[in-house]
C-alpha cells in the first residue's frame, strides 16, 4: 500500500513540477506547444514535442475530418491501445526532434527513459472550420480545420501502476485544405438554361452551379428599368441553388439537362444554397439588357447568398455575378 502512494505522489509531483534541465523531474503539460504530424494528408500520428519530452496521440485513418462538429456534439474515440487508436508520453535523455518520431529507422539518439502508455481514455475532437473574409465583397471562404482535442477518464500504465486523470488537454490540431479540395467558384463556362425543366447552368472541368426549377418570371425577353432588376429567393423546390463538385472526368454540357447523366465525372460533394430572407439574404437577382437584333442578355446576380454542406458553411458575398444567359425572339 505505501508503495501505491508513493508512486501516485510521483506522479503528482511530475503533473506539477517544472523542468530545471536535468530532467530528473518532469512536467506532463503540452498546452502551449504546436501540435505537428508525421503525415499532413493523412494525420494517423500527430505529436507534441518540448526539449527531451513527446506526447504521441496515434488516430485511424479519416478520423479527423474536414467536417465542422456540432456544437456540444464533438466526435468520440475510445482509446484501445491497438493500431487505432493511442496515447503514449516518452521522455529522453537528449534532445527530442520530429525525425525521432517518424523516420521509419529512428536516430539511436535520445534514448527513451520513460514512456507511459494509455491504457484508456475517451478521445473527444471538437471540429471547427478556419474562415477568412473578403473585406471587397464580404465573401466568406474555409482556409482550414482547426481539431481540438481532449481526453477523458485517462487511465495511464506508470511503472505497473494504474494512475487516471480525469481530462488531459490535448489541445488543437489544424489542417489546411488541400489545392484539389478547394471549392472552385470561378466557372469558365457560359451560362445556359435547359430548354426544359427551367435549370440553369455553368461549370468549369470539376465543379458546376445550378438554379433548378427556376421562376420563369425571372427570365423574360423585356428590358429591365435600370436599378430594378427582377427578384427573386432562393428555394428548396423553385430556385434551387445548388454547387456541386466532381472528380473524374472533366464536365461537359451532357451533365445538364438530363435525367441520367454521364458516370465518367463522379459527384463528390454538394453544397445547398440557404433558402433566402426577403430583403435580407438568399437573393437572386437578373438584369435583363438588348444585346444585338432580337437578343436578349439576363445577368445573372446572388446577393449575400450561403452554401451549406452539412454543418459547412461558405458565403458568396455581397454580390456574386453568375452570368449571363442569352435568348432570343423570333
Amino acid at each position: 500500500m505505501m508503495r501505491k502512494y508513493a508512486y501516485l505522489l510521483l506522479f503528482a509531483l511530475l503533473l506539477n513540477g517544472c523542468d530545471d534541465g536535468d530532467i530528473t523531474v518532469e512536467t506532463v503539460n503540452f498546452s502551449d506547444v504546436t501540435a505537428d504530424a508525421c503525415n499532413l494528408t493523412t494525420n494517423e500520428l500527430i505529436f507534441k514535442l518540448k526539449s527531451q519530452e513527446s506526447l504521441l496521440l496515434q488516430l485511424a485513418p479519416g478520423t479527423l475530418l474536414n467536417e465542422p462538429t456540432p456544437v456540444g456534439d464533438p466526435r468520440e474515440f475510445s482509446i484501445n491501445n491497438d493500431s487505432n487508436f493511442r496515447l503514449v508520453y516518452r521522455s529522453y535523455d537528449g534532445a527530442v526532434a520530429k525525425t525521432n518520431i517518424c523516420s521509419l529507422i529512428p536516430p539511436t539518439t535520445p534514448n527513451i527513459i520513460n514512456e507511459w502508455y494509455a491504457k484508456s481514455g475517451t478521445i473527444e475532437i471538437t471540429t471547427t472550420a478556419q474562415k477568412t473574409t473578403n473585406e471587397t465583397t464580404g465573401a466568406i471562404t474555409i482556409t482550414g480545420y482547426t481539431h481540438n482535442i481532449i481526453i477523458k477518464n485517462l487511465t495511464y500504465s506508470i511503472a505497473s501502476l494504474d494512475v487516471t486523470q480525469p481530462q488531459v488537454i490535448f489541445g488543437d490540431f489544424k489542417t489546411t485544405i488541400a489545392d484539389a479540395d478547394k471549392l472552385n467558384l470561378t466557372f469558365t463556362k457560359a451560362v445556359k438554361q435547359c430548354a426544359s425543366g427551367g435549370q440553369v447552368y455553368t461549370y468549369n472541368d470539376n465543379s458546376a452551379m445550378t438554379i433548378d426549377n427556376i421562376d420563369p418570371t425571372l427570365i423574360q425577353n423585356v428590358v429591365t428599368p435600370a436599378n430594378a432588376p427582377r427578384t427573386g429567393l432562393i428555394g428548396t423546390t423553385v430556385n434551387k441553388l445548388l454547387f456541386k463538385v466532381y472528380t473524374g472526368s472533366a464536365l461537359n454540357d451532357s451533365y445538364f439537362c438530363t435525367a441520367t447523366p454521364p458516370t465518367t465525372a463522379v459527384l463528390k460533394e454538394t453544397w445547398a444554397g440557404v433558402p433566402g430572407v426577403a430583403n435580407t439574404s438568399g437573393i437572386i437577382e437578373v438584369t435583363t439588357t438588348t444585346d444585338v437584333a432580337n437578343t436578349f442578355k439576363h445577368t445573372i446576380r446572388l446577393r449575400n447568398t450561403t452554401l451549406q454542406k452539412t454543418t459547412n458553411t461558405v458565403n458568396l458575398g455581397t454580390s456574386y455575378v453568375l452570368g449571363d444567359i442569352y435568348t432570343t425572339t423570333n
